[in-house]
C-alpha cells in the first residue's frame, strides 16, 4: 500500500533535537550519516521521526533520513504536490472516486477509433477510459490489443503509428 503524503512526517513543531538539526549545516548532516552504524541511524531516526525505526535496512534508513534532514531544513512539499501524492495513492489503491491522473499521455482522446490493417484484415480498436476495445474484447492497453491482433508482442502506441506523432509534437 502507497502511503499518503499528509501521513508523511511533515514541518510541525520543533523538537530540541531537530532545532539542533537545523543549525548544523544540511551537507555536514548528509555526510555524517555515511559515517554512522546502523544503530546510530536508528537513534538519528527516533529523534528525527518521533517513533522506532522501522527496520535495519541502512540503505532505507539513510535514504529516509537524508530526507528528513532536508525537509527539516529546506522545508518539506509543497501543498499542491502533497495532494497529487495522495490522488496518485488513492487512484494506485482502488480509491479514486475522480478521473484517472495516471493516464498515459499517449493515449488518443476517448472514442477515437484506432485502425491499421494485419495480415489483409483491418482492425479497429476503439479507446476508452478505462482501457481499448477490440472485437468487443477491453484491454488494459494498447499493447495488449495489438498483441490479440498479431498474436505477438507489439509496442501498442507503434503498432498503430501513435509514436512517431508524438516525437514530431516535440
Amino acid at each position: 500500500m502507497i502511503s499518503k503524503a499528509t501521513k508523511r512526517a511533515g514541518p510541525g513543531p520543533k523538537r530540541q533535537h531537530e532545532s539542533a538539526v537545523t543549525d548544523t549545516p544540511v551537507l555536514a548532516r548528509l555526510a555524517a550519516l555515511k559515517r554512522m552504524s546502523v544503530r546510530e541511524l536508528k537513534v538519528e531516526w527516533e529523534a528525527l521521526f518521533d517513533t522506532p525505526a522501522p527496520n535495519n535496512s541502512r540503505g532505507n534508513l539513510e535514504l529516509r533520513l537524508s530526507w528528513r534532514i532536508q525537509e527539516l531544513a529546506l522545508g518539506g512539499l509543497s501543498r499542491q504536490t502533497a495532494k497529487m501524492l495522495d490522488l496518485l495513492a488513492d487512484e494506485v489503491d482502488g480509491k479514486s472516486s475522480s478521473k484517472a491522473i495516471i493516464a498515459d499521455p499517449r493515449n488518443p482522446v476517448v472514442g477515437t477509433r484506432l485502425v491499421r490493417e494485419w495480415d489483409g484484415a483491418e482492425h479497429t480498436v476503439t479507446v476508452l477510459g478505462d482501457g481499448f476495445e477490440w472485437q468487443g474484447r477491453r484491454f488494459k492497453s494498447l499493447s495488449a490489443a495489438a498483441r490479440a491482433i498479431t498474436g505477438s508482442n507489439w509496442n501498442g502506441y507503434r503498432f498503430f503509428g501513435l509514436g512517431d506523432a508524438r516525437r514530431s509534437e516535440r
